[in-house]
């Protein structure tokens, strides 16, 4: 599975390029994530909880940040194993472009499967990586922009709350 998209975040390239790098961000923006500890130097350790179709599996994998040319580009590159359900692996080349006070992150993700993951078959497991992609980078995004002003927390709105948690950490 390919996926090619890009974002644009409402935060200077440096701050995005900091997130990245992050393992707290990491740790709050890959979905079923329950622990994830290390260095961009030494790689993450990470256990994600996920179900894909009828198998749920809690997946136990290392996260490498290799290629960075900071702050413009690296890639993530990601495997764990999910003992019976099998493995998931996983590389996503990140470009970031200036542009004014906003940065576009472009992404290219590539996604693997085996096991009984891998039986589910192809129209599953991709819909569901592209889902996991775009949830990635979605918190991401969520994670660095500040909320709008015009924006109100309420209960019913607790994403709201998490906006721009990283960039006013920063700040």
């Amino acid at each position: 599975m390919q996926l090619t998209d890009s974002r644009t975040i409402k935060a200077d390239i440096n701050t995005v390029w900091s997130a990245l790098l992050n393992a707290d961000v990491l740790k709050e923006c890959v979905p079923g994530c329950q622990e994830m500890a290390g260095s961009p130097e030494t790689g993450f350790e990470a256990v994600v909880v996920q179900k894909v179709g009828p198998v749920k599996a809690t997946f136990k994998g290392k996260v490498d940040l290799n290629d960075m040319n900071p702050p413009n580009s690296l890639t993530i590159e990601g495997a764990g194993k999910g003992g019976a359900a099998g493995f998931a692996k996983g590389a996503a080349d990140v470009k970031l472009e200036a542009d004014g006070d906003s940065t576009i992150l472009h992404y290219d993700v590539e996604a693997k499967v085996g096991g009984k993951l891998a039986q589910l078959g192809s129209r599953i497991i991709d819909g569901f990586a592209k889902k996991m992609a775009d949830e990635f980078f979605t918190r991401f995004q969520n994670a660095l922009e500040e909320p709008e002003d015009d924006e109100q927390e309420t209960d019913a709105e607790e994403e709201t709350a998490k906006k721009g948690w990283f960039k006013r950490l920063v700040s």
